[in-house]
């Protein structure tokens, strides 16, 4: 049974990485210096299965584990973290949490949209005062003769402001207990009146991402539309926020991975003092020294899927992978670009954009600093 299953692992590996080759790298550098959303790549990865990567197909989905998805994403980024934060976000933030908290009513309005890449959907909690403290959440909704009457901002979402971004599950306050915030998550679709985006621009990094400001006057959305139960905000917030960490993860991997194979090649190509880079010892110790970062990254990674999987508790996990690969994106980049020299500098190779875009990595989904948080609350 196992040797059949990682045969079929190998093998969905094989094709999702045939398709970011093929249908993904040859746009990434353009998509990048343009700042534009690729739509129709969106619809592109749809019919290539991977929205909805977990779903039972009853939902439109492919019904695979959690670790296949995370291949997925991991192939993507080796190409581009762009598009592969499409993915990431699309399918841990956006369709995980209307599957896992929606009722059969919810699952089915949703999900089969979700996962044909022709909508997407994003997840609202950062606001100009919340973020890492997810408490600090200021958007407020009040159900008025049946509707939850919303009021508030939110800001650096993904998936919400491109043509095909098609609604986002908030966190909001809906209402004080003993003085305290009670936080509610509620789906609200962009055709609802009084709900406004607008796109963010000249970002350093993942410039091919839909990452939007939202805005929120007076939205009437029905009282159906909300997400599990009243007051449950945070614990649906923070139960996503863990499995959403594997997927930030599985970007860095993706994207140390091929900053290592880059610095390879050109060790080997680029010539100096008569011989090829990779000849000398400080540079054949740095690919050691990358290349034994990835192997420990990818272990802890594919580990914690496994836990996943297996429905054993992940959290800790979830973390320790999230911070141990961002931090490793960030030293193999580095690492790369330095073999690379001036050559790395030029847009025209792909290490330029791989450096930028890692810089996301120790911020989104949980700062590194949040995760050691998180990380010592689980030892102590």
């Amino acid at each position: 049974m196992n040797e059949l299953l990682e045969k079929r692992t190998i093998e969905y590996r094989k094709k999702v990485r045939e398709f970011a080759e093929q249908v993904v790298k040859p746009i990434a550098i353009e998509k990048d210096e343009k700042e534009e959303f690729p739509v129709e790549l969106a619809g592109q990865m749809g019919k290539a299965g991977l929205f909805g990567i977990t779903l039972p197909q009853t939902y439109g989905g492919q019904g695979l584990d959690y670790l296949s998805y995370i291949i997925a994403v991991e192939e993507i980024a080796r190409v581009d973290s762009s598009p592969a934060a499409t993915v990431a976000a699309h399918n841990s933030l956006g369709i995980s949490p209307i599957y896992t908290f929606g009722t059969a009513e919810q699952r089915m309005n949703y999900l089969p949209g979700l996962c044909t890449g022709e909508k997407l959907w994003a997840f609202g909690l950062t606001e100009a005062n919340a973020g890492s403290d997810a408490k600090g959440v200021e958007t407020e909704a009040k159900l008025v003769k049946g509707q939850w009457k919303i009021n508030g901002s939110k800001v650096f979402i993904t998936n919400s402001s491109s043509p095909i971004a098609s609604g986002i599950t908030l966190q909001t306050i809906t209402g004080l207990k003993d003085g305290v915030k009670e936080l509610s998550v509620i789906l609200v679709d962009r055709a609802t009146p009084g709900y406004t985006t607008t796109p963010i621009k000249g970002k350093l990094m993942w410039r091919a991402v839909d990452n939007g400001k939202l805005n929120f006057k007076n939205c009437l959305v029905p009282a159906g539309n909300l997400l599990g139960k009243r007051g449950e905000g945070m614990k649906i917030m923070l139960s996503t926020l863990d499995a959403g960490r594997l997927s930030i993860a599985a970007i860095g991997l993706g994207l140390a991975q091929e900053a290592f194979e880059m610095a390879v090649d050109y060790a080997q190509k680029r010539r100096q003092f008569g011989k090829p880079l990779a000849e000398f010892q400080a540079i054949s110790f740095k690919l050691a020294e990358m290349a034994t970062k990835i192997e420990l990254a990818r272990n802890t990674l594919y580990h914690t899927c496994r836990l996943k999987d297996a429905g054993l508790p992940f959290a800790k996990h979830a973390a320790i992978s999230k911070l141990y690969c961002s931090e490793i994106a960030r030293e193999v980049a580095d690492e790369s670009l330095q073999v690379h020299g001036a050559y790395g500098f030029l847009r025209e190779n792909h290490i330029e954009r791989f450096y930028r875009d890692q810089r996301l990595l120790q911020i989104g989904e949980g700062t590194s600093e949040i995760l050691k948080m998180v990380i010592s609350r689980h030892i102590l």
